[in-house]
């Protein structure tokens, strides 16, 4: 989606302190403000930079330098903003993520399902040396099902079962929901079972095995159900804006950027509604 980067730098800025909280100011790699590298970072993933032509790209925008509070010739080195992005624990990018999501108008009404985005971008030598065999991460996504806002991200480089994941992920978010639907995949007795202990209204298919399962989809509301397609639309724009791949060589790396694709998915939907 198009919008207007100082726009979208602002909002990222004032984000990013709402999400670092008390700790915003403080130092991290070379001496700069937490939230600056946070920033700088979203900037990254917004327009699909490396790490250098970030940085050569930042200091040709004088606007930008001006939000960041940083001369041209004092932003961070390209190796700087790499320790950074290894050195944030990733309750930053998930705070960032809520906070974004709390931009954006929601319902109630969520869907879950998950999506792959691609590990084979390091080298087949470094992933033959980490033993890696696994060249597709899973991301379960939480989708506010009338909004099309990012409520929470689950990733997993072991492709976990879905009805292991989604209690994990309606757990975190059920003071916020009023309903979950989702596919057979997550076709769990127990799962339906914590969702209504928790006030939430289960919309999950059964799988058919016997003639009650019928009964029991005929009994779904359609019209909450049939919305669990938003959240196919929101992979199909997160992969198409900001790609399909992950270019971290590590496991948690990877992670972090994944989550950090989606928070930047609602700051551009926040920005575009300025």
């Amino acid at each position: 989606m198009e919008v207007s980067l100082l726009d979208f730098v602002q909002k990222c800025k004032r984000l990013a302190k709402q999400a670092l909280g008390k700790r915003a100011g403080e130092p991290a790699s070379g001496g700069f403000a937490r939230w600056k590298h946070v920033v700088l970072h979203c900037i990254r993933i917004e327009d699909g930079y490396t790490y250098r032509e970030l940085v050569d790209r930042v200091a040709l925008m004088s606007d930008l330098c001006d939000v960041l509070e940083l001369e041209p010739d004092d932003l961070p080195k390209p190796s700087t903003l790499c320790k950074s992005f290894d050195r944030f624990k990733m309750w930053v990018w998930r705070q960032l993520l809520r906070a974004s999501a709390q931009q954006l108008p929601t319902s109630g009404h969520g869907a879950i399902d998950g999506t792959y985005f691609e590990r084979s971008q390091p080298s087949f030598h470094y992933r033959r040396r980490a033993d890696r065999t696994i060249t597709t991460m899973k991301a379960t996504v939480l989708v506010d099902s009338h909004t099309k806002t990012v409520l929470d991200v689950q990733p997993s480089a072991k492709w976990r079962h879905d009805t292991a994941v989604g209690p994990q992920v309606a757990r975190r978010n059920a003071g916020d929901l009023q309903s979950l639907a989702a596919d057979k995949g997550y076709d769990k007795n127990a799962f339906r079972d914590e969702l209504r202990d928790n006030d939430v209204r289960p919309l999950i298919r059964h799988c058919l095995y016997t003639w009650y399962d019928y009964a029991h989809n005929a009994r779904l509301d359609d019209s909450l159900y049939n919305k669990r397609w938003i959240a196919e639309t929101c992979f199909s724009v997160v992969k198409r804006s900001h790609g399909a791949t992950v270019r971290a060589q590590t496991w948690y790396r990877e992670f972090r950027e994944c989550v950090l694709k989606f928070a930047v998915y609602n700051i551009e939907r926040a920005t575009s509604q300025l």
